[in-house]
């Protein structure tokens, strides 16, 4: 899908389902397992490549690096969270424009203070609405296309409450952004009231974290709702972890993986699912 048919796509009424991907890998499973679009989770990179929690550490170009690898292997559009632009409003221009060149098809900016941190940890803190609207006109004028979109989030529900969350996403819609991301809502009556205000007029994003501050909610309810994308960021993050766990001890206790072979692709399965053998025939095809 490219990206104009993705912001076509966001017009429809069922919703986007994009599962968080953090490299090559998991956005190739992803996109074999039917998915229409993908988001590349800071928190992930966070995770995976630093071993290290959402709290800031990642850079723009470690982001834009894997986004770069990811688009490179499949084809599918990408929303990248660019965190706060990783500075100023000169800073955010530098950021989409290296994520647009990466392959973005949607670029994600928040009003967090720096150092941000995950969504759904407390002792958050948000820029003035200005700031955040300057930061946003900055990337709007920033992109080469206006089919690369720009999502704005709030995270301003767990520092001002929700109405002040709202009255923010009416100012960063005002912006002439892509689509709106109020943060961390606590119930199905404060989603309810984000989509009531929002979502005849721009695509709206639900965000699913596992043990997060929202409810858990299928994307189907979530469509019905009024969202028109619904991500499950770290959740690929969180159910790989959970399978090394079990796999590092098994190994360590069993000193062999054949308790865990059942659980394991073997050494043609993997090389079938990343295209080893079609890659290897296309190498012929250059042979002396």
């Amino acid at each position: 899908m490219n990206p104009l048919s993705f912001k076509q796509r966001l017009q429809s009424s069922a919703p986007v389902l994009a599962p968080g991907v953090y490299d090559a890998l998991t956005a190739l499973v992803a996109e074999q397992a039917g998915f229409e679009a993908l988001y590349l989770s800071g928190a992930s990179i966070a995770y995976t490549r630093l071993g290290r929690s959402d709290v800031g550490l990642t850079t723009a170009t470690e982001v834009a690096d894997t986004l770069a690898r990811i688009t490179e292997r499949v084809a599918l559009p990408v929303i990248v969270d660019a965190d706060t632009g990783f500075g100023n409003a000169l800073n955010t221009q530098r950021t989409v424009r290296a994520f647009e060149r990466a392959g973005a098809a949607m670029v994600q900016l928040e009003d967090q203070t720096f150092p941000k941190r995950c969504g759904h940890l407390d002792g958050k803190g948000v820029i003035p609405v200005a700031e955040m609207c300057g930061k946003l006109r900055a990337a709007l004028d920033a992109r080469h296309s206006s089919d690369t979109l720009i999502l704005a989030r709030t995270d301003a529900v767990a520092v001002e409450g929700l109405d002040a969350a709202l009255e923010r996403a009416e100012a960063y819609l005002a912006c002439g952004v892509d689509a709106i991301f109020v943060e961390a809502v606590r119930s199905p009556e404060q989603m309810n009231a984000a989509c009531s205000r929002f979502a005849s007029r721009i695509p709206m994003l639900a965000n699913m974290v596992e043990g997060g501050k929202t409810p858990i909610t299928a994307a189907d309810e979530l469509g019905r709702i009024g969202y028109r994308i619904v991500i499950f960021p770290g959740g690929t993050a969180r159910a790989v972890a959970h399978t090394l766990q079990r796999y590092y001890a098994s190994l360590h206790q069993h000193q062999t993986t054949a308790p865990e072979r059942e659980r394991m692709l073997d050494f043609d399965q993997l090389n079938a699912l990343i295209g080893t053998p079609e890659l290897l025939a296309m190498g012929k095809r250059y042979d002396a």
